[in-house]
């Protein structure tokens, strides 16, 4: 192994790291937002409300986000009506066209699994709720959103290991992160060992930060369901 081709590459991968970190962060925060209301959408009798929102969480949970940022790069330019409004001078870049399919797949994914946080609501928090007199939307705000996304941890965590992932695919679409560094890295000394070796340990790094930081919100989080051992203690 030549860590002399890593060494001299560091700085590529530094500056593919950067941009990893914000195509995932920004997509994570803009995709959490939109999720949000959208889960509460899904959740609504009416069909009217909640059916956009499933045909829209079904396709992009049902097609790959290769395909998606592909459609969105290559196939949104063949229309005269894209190309001729103000939305052009975003979308004809490659950054912002991988921004969106990450954001668009991220929220249909976390929208899903805040439904099912909203969906495992104990029906006793809401009979309760209704009982004090608590209004429909004071009691998404007070009870059941808390809940859910309590109830939603876990599996959102999932989501942003598999989002940090996934965000690799935005170097084919020419853009410079982590794994597009590996392959100019490769191009250059025909080195694909060294190369991808590198930006493998980068995401493991990244991954592992993640987890430590997930873990650590839910011990915060479900601090309430651990025996009190202070008080087990006192009391003998």
């Amino acid at each position: 192994m030549d860590f002399s081709i890593i060494a001299d590459s560091f700085g590529l991968y530094i500056q593919g790291l950067k941009t990893t970190l914000q195509l995932v962060f920004i997509s994570l925060a803009i995709g959490l937002s939109m999720a949000v209301p959208l889960a509460v959408f899904r959740t609504s009798k009416n069909r009217l409300i909640s059916g956009p929102v499933r045909a829209y969480v079904y396709f992009f949970r049902g097609t790959p986000l290769l395909v998606q940022m592909f459609i969105i790069y290559y196939g949104l330019g063949q229309f005269e009506i894209v190309r001729t409004s103000f939305l052009w001078v975003f979308l004809k870049e490659a950054y912002v066209c991988a921004l969106l399919a990450f954001t668009l797949n991220t929220a249909a994914y976390t929208t899903e699994i805040i439904r099912g946080g909203i969906a495992g609501t104990p029906i006793g928090e809401i009979e309760a709720a209704k009982s004090v007199g608590m209004s429909r939307g004071l009691m998404f705000r007070r009870i059941i959103l808390p809940g859910a996304f309590r109830r939603a941890l876990p599996a959102y965590s999932n989501e942003v290991i598999f989002m940090l992932h996934g965000s690799s695919l935005a170097s084919v679409i020419t853009i410079i992160d982590i794994t597009g560094a590996a392959r100019i890295v490769n191009s250059r000394y025909y080195s694909p060992y060294e190369a991808f070796l590198t930006a493998a340990v980068f995401y493991m790094a990244i991954t592992f930060t993640l987890v430590w930081l997930f873990k650590k919100l839910e011990h915060r989080w479900y601090a309430h369901l651990r025996p009190q051992e202070h008080s087990a203690a006192a009391a003998a």
